[in-house]
């Protein structure tokens, strides 16, 4: 079983709650994602079994990663580590980049993998979460390993991103640049103690 995340004030306590964020199988945006984690602190990420395969399809080493940030991984029926949240080890929870996959199990309350799980659990704990939608136009130009293709999202998809939209303590965001503003608009909350 893992150990809880240690913070800068008392390792095992949850007085200097973190980030968690969660990354699922999709490559878009995810290299610009990654540069965008790897300048802020306190942030633990959390794979699906999709997210460590399409890690290294695009080049990334867990280990170098493991340097700069605490992983968990999707090795448990149960998902183990989503009880750090019941303990206040994290204050918010970031879902990106999010497959199409992943938002349509957030929308229908599908909760089989551990990031669709911690998102489940964050909404019952009350914890904000901000969901980078990969499917959010009806084209998307994205890089896949080795190439750039341009998919045409499903109306489904489309459909089940606005759904997840309405959702309390969701904010869906379409874009690298609406991401770091959510993310950053949230720290500053934290921040002011604003809530």
């Amino acid at each position: 079983m893992p150990q809880p995340p240690s913070t800068s004030q008392e390792p095992g306590r949850a007085d200097n709650p973190r980030l968690a964020w969660g990354l699922t199988g999709s490559g878009h945006w995810l290299r610009e994602t990654l540069d965008f984690i790897l300048t802020l602190d306190d942030v633990d990420l959390f794979l699906t079994r999709a997210a460590a395969e399409i890690l290294g399809n695009y080049g990334y080493k867990q280990d170098a990663l493991r340097e700069r940030l605490r992983i968990y991984q999707d090795h448990t029926a149960s998902s183990v580590p989503v009880g750090f949240l019941y303990d206040g080890h994290y204050h918010t929870l970031v879902v990106g980049p999010a497959t199409s996959n992943t938002v349509a199990k957030c929308v229908a309350g599908i909760s089989d993998t551990l990031v669709t799980n911690l998102y489940a659990q964050a909404g019952k704990c009350r914890i904000p979460a901000i969901v980078f939608a990969c499917d959010t136009q009806p084209t998307v130009i994205t890089e896949a390993p080795g190439r750039t293709v341009t998919l045409y999202p499903r109306a489904i998809d489309l459909d089940n991103t606005a759904r997840l939209a309405t959702y309390a303590l969701t904010t869906v965001v379409d874009d690298l640049d609406a991401l770091q503003t959510a993310v950053r608009q949230r720290l500053s909350c934290l921040s002011t103690s604003c809530s």
